[in-house]
C-alpha cells in the first residue's frame, strides 16, 4: 500500500487531470487558464497545478496519456512486436477507435486541432503526443513483417496509410461530417473489415 502522502499526490493530480480535460474540451489549449483548471479540478491555488506539471504543455500531453488508451499500448513496443500481424493490428485498430468514445476527451482533441493550423507550436505538441508516436511504431512493425517476408514488398511509409486511412475515414465520417449510414456501422465490425482487407492486400 502505498504511504498516504503518495496517495494524496496520486488524488490531487488526478483532480488535475479531470479538470483540466474538461477545461481543454470547453476552451481549448489556447484559452485554458491555470485558473479556469484550478476552478475545475477544486483546487485553491492555480499556481498548485505546477507542483504536478511543468507548464501547460506538460499538463495537457498528461491528460492525452493519461485518458487515451493508444499512449499506454505504446509505452510497450517491444512486447508488441513480437506478437503476429493480425493481432498487433485488430489491437492498434480497436485502440484508435476506442479514443473517440470518451466524449470530452474527443472535444478537447478537436479544438487543440483546429488550433494547430492556426500555432506551428500546438501541432507540434499534439504530433508529438499522438500521431508521431502511432505512425512511428506502425511503419517499424510494417517494416519487419515486410523485411521478414511475411509481407510483400512496399515501402512501409505508404502501408502505414493504407491501413490508418480508413480508419480516419471512419472516425471523420462518423464525428465531424456524419453520413447517413454512420449509425448503422459499428467501430468492431470497421476494425475487422479493416484489418482483413489490409491483411488480404499485404500477406505474401
Amino acid at each position: 500500500m502505498p504511504p498516504r502522502d503518495q496517495d494524496e499526490f496520486e488524488q490531487r493530480r488526478r483532480q488535475i487531470l479531470d479538470g483540466a480535460l474538461e477545461v481543454f474540451a470547453a476552451k481549448g489549449f489556447e484559452k485554458a487558464t491555470n485558473k479556469d483548471i484550478a476552478t475545475a479540478a477544486g483546487i485553491n491555488s492555480p499556481g498548485l497545478i505546477y507542483h504536478y506539471f511543468a507548464d501547460k504543455a506538460d499538463l495537457f500531453r498528461h491528460v492525452v496519456q493519461h485518458f487515451v488508451p493508444m499512449i499506454s499500448l505504446l509505452d510497450h513496443p517491444d512486447d508488441l512486436m513480437q506478437r503476429p500481424a493480425r493481432e498487433v493490428l485488430t489491437l492498434f485498430a480497436a485502440t484508435v477507435l476506442k479514443a473517440t468514445e470518451n466524449r470530452q476527451l474527443f472535444a478537447a482533441y478537436k479544438l487543440v486541432v483546429s488550433e494547430a493550423f492556426r500555432r506551428p507550436a500546438i501541432a507540434e505538441l499534439v504530433n508529438k503526443i499522438g500521431p508521431q508516436r502511432g505512425t512511428r511504431f506502425l511503419r517499424l512493425y510494417l517494416d519487419q513483417e515486410i523485411a521478414s517476408g511475411r509481407m510483400r514488398q512496399m515501402d512501409p511509409g505508404i502501408a502505414v496509410r493504407l491501413f490508418i486511412g480508413p480508419l480516419l475515414a471512419f472516425v471523420i465520417m462518423r464525428e465531424l461530417f456524419p453520413q447517413p449510414d454512420a449509425a448503422t456501422i459499428s467501430a468492431e465490425a470497421m476494425v475487422e473489415q479493416t484489418v482483413e482487407a489490409f491483411l488480404r492486400t499485404m500477406e505474401v
